[in-house]
């Protein structure tokens, strides 16, 4: 099996606070450590039941955060930024089955340090009136390449949400959400014995599990959390004012919608 893992730090065990998770955090180095060693336990756990190819790409902040050089030897990493797919940069219909490590609840959800791609533009994004955070947009694209995502590990609150994308979805709870910036986190030795076995378990019954999809048309729905951010991507000619902190757009290609939010969310951000 040929492997994609996208790789997130927020649903790490141990990773509660922005000096975790932020370049310039005094803690940011122990939470990358942290990060690195819980993808090394998903590499161990697949390739103990025969993966041939992992290739992980590292999806949090500037995307330079796992370390390349202790991370397993049988895996390839895609590091740095900007990336046309972003978190999901690297996937294809080469691969059986995707691998979401770390992840977190979008915006305005419970769940540890909650948001959605960019927690200081971003209040919420819709697919044809359904809301979706970083699991669902993901898993979407991972599905218009026909490729399930059979794991998730993170906070008790991102399984759930995950499971309501795909409900037989295999996962490790690392920790619990208490609040936004505390949870109880299992030790990380602890956390990492669970991916590997959760990840042996979801590849050797991985064929239980669809491709995440929905059908097009689409209509993206962007709202934001000022109407200077608006303002910025209402120039775009494709997108259209339908409130004051929300633009929305259509479109048949969900690989094209992606792209298109992704580039909203880029522009609203450099007025910041």
């Amino acid at each position: 099996m040929n492997i994609f893992i996208s790789a997130d730090i927020e649903g790490v065990s141990g990773v509660v606070h922005n000096e975790h998770t932020s370049r310039d955090g005094k803690e940011h180095d122990y939470a990358r450590m942290l990060m690195t060693e819980e993808v090394n336990a998903c590499i161990i756990g697949a390739l103990e039941v025969g993966a041939k190819r992992i290739v992980v790409n590292d999806s949090h902040g500037t995307m330079r955060n796992i370390y390349h050089e202790k991370l397993h030897l049988n895996s390839e990493l895609i590091l740095g930024s900007p990336k046309k797919l972003a978190m999901m940069e690297g996937i294809s219909s080469e691969f059986d089955a995707a691998f979401f490590i770390g992840y977190h609840t979008k915006m305005g959800q419970n769940g540890i340090l909650n948001h959605t791609f960019n927690g200081k533009v971003i209040k919420s994004i819709e697919i044809n009136g359904m809301e979706f955070g970083e699991f669902g947009l993901n898993a979407l694209v991972a599905g218009y390449f026909n490729v399930p995502v059979i794991f998730i590990s993170g906070c008790n609150l991102t399984v759930k949400e995950a499971e309501e994308c795909i409900p037989n979805i295999y996962q490790s709870i690392v920790k619990e959400t208490i609040n936004r910036t505390t949870a109880l986190n299992l030790h990380p030795m602890k956390a990492r014995e669970l991916i590997k076995e959760g990840t042996k378990k979801a590849i050797l019954h991985y064929g239980q599990i669809k491709p995440f999809t929905i059908d097009p048309p689409y209509t993206i729905k962007i709202e934001f959390l000022n109407t200077g951010f608006t303002d910025a991507v209402e120039i775009l000619p494709f997108v259209k004012r339908i409130e004051p902190l929300a633009i929305s757009f259509e479109n048949d290609n969900l690989l094209e919608c992606y792209r298109l939010i992704r580039s909203s969310i880029m522009i609203a951000s450099s007025t910041s």
